[in-house]
């Protein structure tokens, strides 16, 4: 139970809390689309860079933000991929 309490911030109210506390995500990719994600990576990597950490076609031939979310969208096993990079830049930045 002292668990569960940890993973809710209270804040405001007359008594010191709100009706509807706030869930508190340990998941970092909680909240970032596909899209900012994607942005994020290639400005950091470029599209060469990407292409050379997670080889799949829409990163190395033609790429292009519509058409790679388009694909990632369709596909989850690319689409983890991504996530997992994603999570390794978070650590590195």
């Amino acid at each position: 139970m002292a668990e569960l309490k940890e993973q809710f911030l209270y804040s405001g109210g007359a008594e010191g809390y709100t009706d509807y506390p706030k869930m508190i995500s340990k998941d970092p990719l909680a909240g970032v689309t596909l899209e900012k994600m994607l942005e994020q990576l290639v400005q950091h990597y470029g599209w060469d860079g990407l292409g050379q950490e997670i080889q799949i076609n829409c990163f190395l031939y033609e790429p292009s933000l519509n058409s790679s979310l388009k694909f990632l969208r369709r596909t989850p096993w690319a689409r983890t991929q991504v996530e997992e990079l994603f999570k390794i830049y978070l650590k590195e930045k």
